[in-house]
């Protein structure tokens, strides 16, 4: 991980891992499908190769997602995500609905699959088993 952010807040400490210019969009094309370099590269246009070379390997660095041989000769990878890489599915969703509300043109937009709406992000509590408003919510260090 490179330390750009040198603060002790969560926002600051994940941008260090994610917030490279292209990183989460080299993230979000794996989540999407696409393993291989050359699969990823295609739907990045303008990324220069020996920069997302160095994302891949920072990003396998963080355990964000692993290089897997899948032809010897010569030698192919394939780029999964790991747990904590897919854990990044909502932060991908929020900024999706965060675009579809906000940019002057969406290009897509984030539907439940049964009936083609627009959803809504909610907050949930599994403790009390309730939805819970944003002006309930208190952020706190933890214990």
């Amino acid at each position: 991980m490179k330390i750009q952010y040198n603060l002790p807040c969560n926002i600051a400490q994940t941008l260090n891992i994610i917030g490279d210019k292209w990183s989460l969009l080299i993230l979000h094309r794996i989540f999407n499908g696409f393993e291989t370099y050359k699969d990823i590269q295609d739907g990045l246009d303008g990324i220069p190769t020996n920069l997302l070379s160095e994302r891949l390997k920072a990003m396998e660095a963080d355990e964000l997602i692993i290089r897997e041989l899948y032809q010897e000769h010569p030698p192919r990878y394939r780029y999964i995500l790991t747990e904590k890489g897919r854990d990044l599915e909502d932060v991908f969703n929020s900024l999706m609905l965060w675009g579809q509300r906000h940019l002057d043109k969406c290009y897509r937009k984030l539907v439940h699959n049964h009936c083609r709406c627009t959803v809504e992000h909610k907050y949930y509590c599994p403790e009390c088993g309730k939805y819970v408003n944003i002006n309930e919510l208190e952020v706190i260090d933890p214990e």
